[in-house]
């Protein structure tokens, strides 16, 4: 009778550790390959110059709208 528990236990214990391995594993599965990074967008110098000049003339008329209150 003592064997037939011990056999039960030590077969619940092992079925136990590989549920609790495979529960594990699949957890740990999604994390193992990150996504890739993106390599960042190329510097254009045209868009930026243009973006600066649009920016500067916004200023400006800023600027005089605010002269013209005084």
């Amino acid at each position: 009778m003592k064997d037939k528990k011990k056999i039960a236990a030590a077969l619940a214990a092992v079925v136990n550790y590989i549920k609790t391995g495979e529960e594990g594993s699949s957890m740990y599965g999604a994390f193992a390959k990150p996504d890739p990074v993106p390599a960042p967008a190329p510097l254009r110098s045209w868009g930026i110059s243009g973006r600066q000049a649009q920016m500067q003339l916004r200023n400006l008329m800023q600027l005089k709208a605010l002269h013209r209150l005084r």
